[in-house]
């Protein structure tokens, strides 16, 4: 069955497919201008927070190197190999810090860099200085060490500084703050890097860096893998989609075309007849009202509501003023030729002068009622009373 819209749904829908459109077209855009300034440290990206320089520098000088895109419970025997964590953003698993720690402990190595980094260490842990890390700063070597031999002076962003732990060694930082330290766990080693700065591509143009870096490697012969599975990069397609933009632009067309059949179910669906008031409930508001003025004895009272509802009325149809008396009421209606009933102006005086009896008797109340309810249907003052009169 062909989808038939009308025109302002046709509007609507072109309208609304082009606001989506530009907002998909403008997150990609800013996307990608933000991820140049937020980059990670990954082997894959050739931008100045990237990492690629680095990796290719150490195939070339001869380092066997390669990509880690499995998860760290998965790391293989620890023996003459580095692992190189650079800049988590995510907390690992119970599982995975336990297998970091069995690594580092049969003889592995491992290189970690950031503020979130010792999250997968053994022992240590770090204080963010965001206000620092906004600018590159040198620091100088805080102990002696074959690393700072090799380089007296390195730069990096220091976005945190470690905490105080006396097995660690501090090989740089200034007087307060320490920023690159090292201490050994069981058969193993391990750095730790405020930044990742001196392995990206800007950084590693810097005086100092490269050699830093191939100090802290060391052996040329060492196997170093580095971690890309915390980065988002896996060996499987459906978990590299996962961590990529492209599930967000999944998820928000599955919510547009999610709104459009709701929206489009809702227009078509059956249309529901509107409950219709039943008669039973007006009724019993008559007999709740009924039995109030009943148990209060004010039937004087129900008459003169009725009598002045009934002179409004009047008054208006006979285009006279508000107060007029009863006798020009009935003189109006005779001339008019609108009734001929002899009773018509008893009643209004009966009526009027009911309200002074407050020992009225409802028989009395009632019959005045109903000659004035029937005397408004002969003179078709309620349009209501007029049709069922017409009807009866």
């Amino acid at each position: 069955m062909p989808l038939r819209l009308s025109a302002a749904d046709r509007k609507l829908f072109i309208g609304v497919a082009v606001i989506f459109g530009a907002m998909v077209v403008g997150g990609i855009l800013f996307a990608s201008k933000a991820g140049s300034k937020a980059e990670v440290p990954t082997t894959y990206s050739a931008g100045s927070e990237g990492a690629k320089a680095a990796y290719l520098l150490l195939q070339e000088s001869g380092n066997p190197v390669s990509r880690w895109q499995r998860p760290l419970a998965e790391l293989p025997d620890p023996a003459g190999k580095t692992l190189v964590l650079a800049d988590p953003e995510e907390a690992p698993t119970r599982q995975d810090k336990k297998q970091v720690e069995k690594f580092i402990s049969g003889g592995g190595h491992v290189i970690a860099t950031g503020m979130f980094a010792t999250a997968f260490l053994p022992t240590g842990s770090s204080l963010p200085d965001f206000v620092e890390g906004m600018l590159w700063k040198k620091e100088r070597p805080l102990s002696p060490s074959a690393i700072t031999r090799q380089a007296p002076e390195i730069t990096l962003a220091p976005q945190a500084r470690w905490q105080s732990d006396d097995s660690a060694t501090p090989l740089y930082g200034d007087e307060d703050n320490v920023r690159v330290v090292k201490y050994a766990f069981g058969k193993g080693e391990v750095m730790w890097w405020a930044s990742a700065t001196p392995l990206t591509n800007a950084g590693l143009r810097e005086p100092g860096n490269l050699e830093f870096l191939l100090a802290s490697i060391g052996d040329s012969r060492r196997e170093v893998l580095w971690d890309e599975y915390i980065h988002g990069y896996r060996e499987t397609l459906g978990a590299s989609l996962v961590r990529s933009p492209l599930l967000w632009l999944v998820l928000q067309c599955t919510l547009l075309a999610t709104a459009i059949l709701l929206t489009f179910s809702r227009r078509s669906g059956p249309v529901l007849q509107p409950i219709h008031d039943v008669r039973r409930s007006p009724l019993e508001f008559v007999q709740t009202l009924g039995g109030l003025y009943q148990r209060a004895g004010a039937g004087s009272v129900a008459v003169d509501i009725a009598y002045q509802r009934f002179r409004y009325w009047l008054t208006r149809r006979l285009g006279m003023a508000g107060n007029a008396s009863a006798d020009d009421l009935q003189r109006a209606v005779g001339q008019r030729s609108l009734l001929k009933d002899e009773r018509f102006s008893a009643t209004l005086r009966e009526c009027e002068s009911a309200r002074y009896h407050t020992d009225l008797k409802p028989a009395q109340a009632l019959s005045l009622i109903r000659a004035l309810h029937d005397f408004a249907a002969r003179l078709k003052l309620f349009p209501r009373l007029t049709n069922s009169k017409e009807k009866d």
